[in-house]
Order: C-alpha cells, then sequence, then structure tokens
C-alpha cells in the first residue's frame, strides 16, 4: 500500500484539538487496509517528525432517519498518532 493513500483526512473536534494541545496526539481517518505500521511510516515520512505511538479503533457507522428512509452512515478506521515531544503537525 502506497503511503499517500493510507493517510485519508485530519479529524478536527473539540475534543481532539484539546488531545493535540495537552497529549501531542492527532487522529486521523485512514484507509481500511491500514495498520500500525503502516501508519507510522507514512506519518513520518509525509511530515518528518519522530512517532511515539499508534492507536487504531474502527468506528462504526451511525443510524439516520429522513423521513421514512432509515440508513447508516459510512464505517471506517481512525488512527490516533502521538509524537515525540516538541514535534508538531501543522495541519489547520
Amino acid at each position: 500500500m502506497d503511503i499517500h493513500s493510507v493517510l485519508r483526512r485530519p479529524v478536527l473536534t473539540e475534543k481532539t484539538t484539546r488531545a493535540m494541545e495537552q497529549q501531542n496526539a492527532y487522529v486521523f481517518e485512514v484507509a481500511s487496509e491500514a495498520n500500525k505500521v503502516l501508519v507510522r511510516r507514512a506519518i513520518e515520512e509525509l511530515f518528518s517528525v519522530k512517532v511515539v505511538k499508534v492507536n487504531i479503533r474502527n468506528r462504526l457507522g451511525k443510524l439516520k432517519r429522513t423521513g421514512r428512509s432509515i440508513g447508516y452512515t459510512k464505517n471506517h478506521k481512525e488512527a490516533i498518532v502521538t509524537l515525540r515531544a516538541g514535534d508538531k503537525l501543522d495541519i489547520y
């Protein structure tokens, strides 16, 4: 798998912004085939930083109702990447 196709987008919410400031941890939506090794390699090569820890979680889609129709949002995989102290990512 190509390192450019591993990372999909950063997840920017209030909770992830707080984690960036306090714990130096960043959250990315990643490809469903990605694992911890691929995510670590992609972050280190694309951003030139040192990754300390990678956690991955699978997020199930939420149930959405619009009138009579019922559907789900898509399932996706997220990676929480903790960087070495002093390293920063400019993802805004």
